[in-house]
């Protein structure tokens, strides 16, 4: 790893994707299970937007309109992922500096950025998050610390 850590030292390679279609009830129980916050949609491996659990938790309403658990999700069911996601999704490089990454998310108070690449330039090929950041942090310090020891 260089000096300068790029986005391809720390990002997830292995993104777990919506499609444009799914519906918000599919996108809930993978964020779930999974405890992600962030998921990239996409048309034909290209980027096309990115929901996010704030997305999801505006779309539901269950809090307003007081659903249980069973018409919350029939309610959700009906919902398709193209009609809450963000569309004007902020992306990154492999090659993107650390640095350059975790102020744009700081800019744009963004808690993730989708990674593109490939042939035409658009298809995802990770994600970075600020959790991804933190442990790369975590462990720059352990291992300063551990120098110094």
């Amino acid at each position: 790893m260089s000096d300068e850590p790029i986005l391809r030292d720390i990002m997830q390679g292995e993104v777990v994707t919506l499609k444009v279609d799914d519906a918000l009830d599919l996108a809930d129980d993978i964020m779930r299970l999974g405890r992600i916050r962030h998921m990239p949609v996409v048309v034909n491996n290209r980027l096309a937007g990115i929901l996010s659990q704030r997305d999801l938790f505006r779309a539901a309403i269950s809090s307003v309109l007081e659903f249980e658990p069973g018409p919350q999700r029939e309610w959700l069911s009906k919902i398709e992922v193209r009609h809450v996601m963000t569309r004007h999704v902020e992306t990154a490089r492999e090659t993107t500096p650390l640095r350059h990454a975790v102020a744009t998310m700081l800019e744009k108070r963004i808690g993730c950025l989708p990674v593109v690449g490939g042939a035409a330039g658009d298809e995802i090929v990770g994600l970075v998050s600020e959790t991804d950041c933190l442990r790369f942090l975590g462990q720059r310090l352990a291992n300063a610390s551990s120098a110094v020891a």
